[in-house]
């Protein structure tokens, strides 16, 4: 597709990954694809009942994206495994990033998990974690992380990336630059840090590196205040940490994403509007909306009057389709 002949509408929606209600392709998940042109979906576990079910709504909204004469969809998930996986049995159950004994036991959940996703329509999955929560410190991330050393995390995180992708599913690592240090849930609240840049480079960016080594389809941003880097906004809205830091500094170049902007630590603080304006600012290529409501539409209509209104923000949204173009050429999408 020649990306700089779509329409401002297409590129705004091309920017967008969206939650909806429903486990098969019905009127809400239509007006998505068609109306706001959406570049992907995130499904949860209200969207799955069965294998079959879940393959015939991943194929139906192909489908119909290719109707609509769009661009073939980002399909996501959380499948880490243990507290957060939302395929269930006659999935594979995997007890989670904390009892990973071995290089082996990330590659055999890697390879397990990319079949199943493939099998059933899913090309992306919203996993590793890549946090390092502190030794003997309550972490919000407590159960979830590989452990508190860095260099373990990363070699790990590092071994799922690869072996997810090596078997043709898009891996995120998430939550740049790092949300172990946290104790508060940023769904709830906003939590903040206030650790220099210069420790989180020998612990929570290590990680994060090993990522960018191995060419991770895409990187998450927390929503976490990082006082020291960019006091004034969260991780997920800051052009300092996601342009300066991750893309320019750290030379990361496939997809970055917002974690879900539903999330209190943004929704309590910021207009939906505010969010996606800092977004756009940030060159953040896709913003996450988890829940099925009027935010979605609201953030389309903000891109699509932002793009018409500045050539550089539409050369912009030309770039992140571009990026997302070339992983969906690498994984068998175009």
């Amino acid at each position: 597709m020649n990306y700089t002949d779509f329409s401002d509408e297409q590129l705004a929606g091309q920017r967008l990954m969206a939650g909806f209600d429903g486990t098969r392709l019905n009127e809400n998940l239509k007006f998505l694809i068609k109306n706001l042109k959406i570049g992907g979906i995130i499904l949860f576990s209200r969207n799955l009942i069965s294998p079959d079910q879940i393959r015939e709504l991943c194929l139906d909204a192909q489908e119909y994206a290719v109707s609509c004469r769009q661009p073939p969809l980002l399909i996501a998930i959380d499948q880490e495994g243990g507290q957060v996986a939302r395929l269930e049995e006659p999935f594979t159950i995997f007890p989670g990033n904390p009892s990973m004994k071995n290089k082996e036991d990330a590659a055999n959940f890697a390879r397990i998990t990319a079949a199943e996703l493939k099998k059933s329509g899913i090309n992306m999955d919203m996993a590793p974690v890549m946090d390092v929560p502190p030794k003997n410190f309550k972490s919000v991330m407590e159960g979830r992380a590989f452990g508190d050393n860095p260099e373990w995390v990363a070699e790990m995180g590092a071994t799922v990336i690869t072996h997810l992708q090596k078997n043709m599913t898009m891996a995120v690592a998430k939550h740049f630059p790092g949300i172990g240090r946290t104790s508060l849930d940023s769904h709830l609240d906003a939590p903040f840090l206030d650790t220099h840049i210069s420790e989180m480079e020998s612990t929570d960016l290590l990680p994060f590196k090993a990522a960018i080594s191995c060419r991770a389809a895409g990187i998450m941003l927390s929503h976490i205040r990082y006082n020291r880097i960019d006091p004034a906004r969260p991780a997920s809205l800051s052009r300092i940490i996601a342009k300066d830091l991750l893309r320019d500094q750290m030379g990361y170049n496939g997809i970055i994403l917002t974690d879900d902007l539903d999330m209190g630590a943004i929704k309590k603080y910021f207009t939906i509007q505010e969010s996606i304006r800092y977004i756009i600012d940030a060159e953040i290529d896709i913003a996450l909306i988890c829940h099925q409501g009027p935010d979605i539409s609201t953030a389309f209509e903000e891109i699509c009057k932002l793009i018409c209104t500045s050539s550089s923000i539409r050369a912009q949204s030309i770039e992140s389709c571009r990026r997302m173009a070339k992983l969906k050429n690498k994984f068998n999408l175009l």
